[in-house]
């Protein structure tokens, strides 16, 4: 009876619910505190800073500092020279590739607004980027990307009209060198593109491009959880 007794106070026994709720907070706690460590890891200088101040008044919704970072890293691994940027927005993400190319490369970017445009050409300038770095191509991406070289591009961003998003990327493996490199912004959209209830246009046309992405034979691809969801995609040699 005592050996019984003993044997069961040295059992394991199940949490409780309320004790398995907190070390559930604790671990989901920690796990943000990592996220947000990480996108916060680069650091902004004055110059992002005062875009995305400039992106707040326009309505314009940037990049992340993490997912900028990540286009910043991808920019110098991949030793681009020449970069096509859908979304000129206030020149937050255009910062970020110009530091990450070449210090010869051109980014072309275009834009629906003009007067975004203007904004990022002064966001540029107070980077030290000359005015040569830069193509500003006013208008609508479907319409202007057409009229750029085939397979003259080293890296193409992608952060404009969602549900254009898997025409975005049958013209960005036209105009990707092999070895170049395509990147999606808003990939989790807000967090719709898990849950399968959202079936809006714009969460659809992002879950067809992940989906076409991941089963492109000639892509490599990775979905990194920066931001609102960065997915990139390596285009085979």
């Amino acid at each position: 009876m005592a050996y019984g007794a003993l044997h069961y106070s040295c059992a394991k026994r199940p949490p409780c619910p309320r004790a398995a709720r907190r070390e559930e907070e604790a671990i989901s706690s920690n796990r943000q505190a990592g996220r947000d460590f990480a996108e916060a890891y680069a650091g902004e200088d004055t110059v992002l800073v005062q875009a995305r101040h400039r992106a707040r008044e326009a309505g314009v919704v940037p990049i992340s500092p993490g997912g900028g970072s990540a286009l910043c890293f991808l920019a110098a691994a991949t030793d681009a020279r020449a970069v096509a940027e859908i979304g000129t927005g206030t020149g937050v993400s255009g910062v970020y590739l110009l530091r990450g190319m070449r210090p010869d490369g051109v980014l072309t970017t275009v834009d629906l607004d003009p007067d975004n445009q203007r904004v990022a050409k002064e966001t540029y300038a107070e980077a030290g980027f000359s005015g040569g770095r830069a193509r500003f191509i006013p208008g609508r991406a479907l319409e202007v990307l057409p009229r750029l070289a085939d397979h003259g591009y080293d890296l193409v961003f992608c952060d404009g009209d969602k549900t254009e998003y898997p025409d975005y990327l049958a013209e960005a493996l036209r105009l990707l060198r092999p070895g170049g490199v395509v990147c999606f912004d808003n990939a989790l959209w807000h967090d719709r593109v898990p849950d399968p209830t959202h079936r809006d246009p714009e969460t659809t046309a992002v879950r067809e491009v992940l989906r076409t992405v991941r089963e492109h034979e000639a892509l490599v691809p990775t979905l990194l959880p920066v931001g609102d969801g960065l997915l990139c995609a390596v285009l085979r040699g």
